[in-house]
Formats: structure tokens, sequence, C-alpha cells
């Protein structure tokens, strides 16, 4: 269902006389409604950078696919989503390539860094949506716990904490990605000369 132009009114609407930076928000449509993502803090904007340019420069090197960032937008059922990080293979990428407009397959690993404000109900009903689509793999990343939750499945799960090793050789073979360093924070850090 194509998001018409009385529900991009009736958004507006909404927020009509509050204070709001539309800059801050990315929407996603689920079920028929506009929803407000956050876009996140200057943490969570750095956490999915480095992950993005981990993932970006293995699948370069070793020709996967393509890795994509949090505002592509992907149809995923009837909803609209906008992982925060994504990865399409290269057996699954469409025949015309990237494209101009939403993407109409899901990709193979969708990654989501989870907001303090997001609900357990929201955050599941994205794992049971991306997995009902044909994504193979889910990554939610923990702010507070600087921990990351890999799902095969809605309800096959494993947690990996700081001292261990991003991998997923199912989609990303030979990639690997030291958990701590996507959550170190580049301030004080000075390069050698």
């Amino acid at each position: 269902m194509a998001p018409t132009i009385q529900a991009a009114t009736a958004v507006l609407a909404e927020l009509d006389g509050k204070e709001y930076d539309l800059l801050e928000k990315g929407y996603e449509l689920v079920d028929g409604n506009w929803e407000a993502k956050d876009m996140g803090s200057s943490r969570h904007s750095g956490v999915g950078t480095r992950l993005i340019i981990e993932m970006g420069m293995h699948v370069k090197l070793n020709r996967l696919g393509g890795v994509y960032g949090p505002d592509a937008t992907f149809q995923i059922g009837n909803n609209e989503r906008l992982p925060d990080v994504s990865f399409i293979s290269a057996a699954r990428m469409p025949a015309g390539g990237e494209t101009d407009k939403k993407w109409l397959v899901a990709p193979d690993l969708a990654v989501e860094i989870v907001s303090p404000s997001e609900s357990w109900e929201k955050v599941n009903r994205k794992i049971h949506d991306y997995f009902a689509a044909g994504v193979q793999q889910v990554w939610l990343v923990s702010l507070e716990f600087n921990e990351i939750h890999i799902y095969d499945s809605p309800k096959g799960m494993i947690v990996l904490g700081e001292d261990d090793q991003l991998t997923s050789e199912k989609l990303l073979p030979g990639f690997r990605c030291l958990i701590r360093e996507l959550f170190q924070s580049p301030a004080g850090q000075v390069a050698d000369n």
C-alpha cells in the first residue's frame, strides 16, 4: 500500500503546533501508518558508521554485494522499514542494481541500533517483520550494554559482548570485527605522526 497525501498530511497535522525538528526523525510506514523513527544521538550514529565502514570495506574487497545506511528504505511486507545498517548480497542484487526509489527486495542482513525510547514490542515486531519478508539475519545493537544480539530466526538469538568478534560466515564470509571497536568513541584519540 503506497503512502497517500492524506496520510502525510495527517502526520504533519498531528505535529502542528508542537516543537519538533523534522530533521531528527525518519518515518517508517507500518500497517498503513507513518511512525517516527528516532534518528539517534552522535553515539548511535558513530556506532552505525563504524559498522558500515568495517562491513563496507570487507564487502567491497570480496565483492559480496552492497552495504547501506539508515536512509535506505526497504519494502518489508506491507511496511517500509529503515534499518540502521543493511546488506544485500550480490546474488540477490536486482539486475538493475541500485535504484532511485525504495528497495523492493528485503536485505539479507538488517541491523537496528536500539534507541532507549523503543519498546520491546516495537523492536520484536521489527524482528518478526524482517524474517517474514526474507531477511536471513538481524543484528540488534545495544548502546546501553555495548553488546550485539544476533538473530538467525525470530526465536534463535545469541548475545555478543565487547570482547567477542562480530562475524557472519553465512552472509559475510571472512568478516571479523572486534565489537569493542564499534563502541569505542574517537574522542581523545591522537594520530601517530
